[in-house]
């Protein structure tokens, strides 16, 4: 592989990296928010048929972390592409859980009774599978992997690719671009780490 090729990668890299770190931190901050104050946008109320037709993944709770943050991206981009408002989130969302998964929402509904529980916003929702399918223990081992990643030989793909997966599940360990950028080029070989840090990224 050619420097210019290498760096070429590694500016791809830092920029998908960045992309998706600015996307979970959007989405972490994202609520609808439908004040109708003059300026502000109302969103329309979407139907299940809507939020169906954007082709959300389902969810069956055996796909581990790296599933669960998938589930949870994609349904949030079939939100925004169906205008799904805050009140319809939970309930739309939980027609995409299969298997155990469901069988969990059923024992956490059936005690409160299942309009209670769609009552509860995404966030609660979010937090509640965390709890459920990403223990402490295993975020805990992510986030060791994520400070002690490096490039393997030459295998840069599957670092950019890992790192890539390890920012969005480790979202606290690095709270903005800066630190981003810092923890990537850290875990490159010497002879990349002065050529990226040459070109000033």
């Amino acid at each position: 592989m050619t420097q210019a090729a290498i760096r070429k990668l590694v500016a791809d890299s830092i920029s998908a990296a960045l992309e998706a770190q600015a996307a979970t931190m959007a989405n972490t901050n994202n609520t609808n928010r439908n004040t109708g104050q003059r300026g502000t946008p109302v969103a329309r109320k979407c139907s299940y048929k809507e939020f169906m037709s954007c082709q959300p993944f389902n969810f069956k709770g055996t796909e581990g972390a790296v599933g669960l943050i998938c589930w949870f991206e994609r349904t949030e981009l079939v939100f925004l592409c169906s205008n799904c408002t805050e009140d319809c989130k939970v309930k739309f969302s939980t027609g995409t859980l299969t298997e155990e998964s469901l069988s969990w929402w059923n024992s956490f509904a059936q005690p409160i009774g299942i309009e209670e529980a769609y009552k509860i916003t995404w966030s609660i929702f979010k937090q509640l599978l965390i709890k459920k399918y990403y223990p402490r223990t295993e975020v805990k081992k992510m986030e060791d992997e994520f400070y002690n990643l490096t490039v393997k030989g030459n295998d840069l793909k599957t670092y950019v690719r890992r790192f890539q997966e390890l920012a969005v599940l480790c979202p606290t360990m690095v709270p903005n671009s800066k630190k981003l950028m810092e923890v990537f080029i850290g875990g490159l070989p010497r002879s990349i780490e002065r050529n990226v840090t040459a070109l000033k990224p």
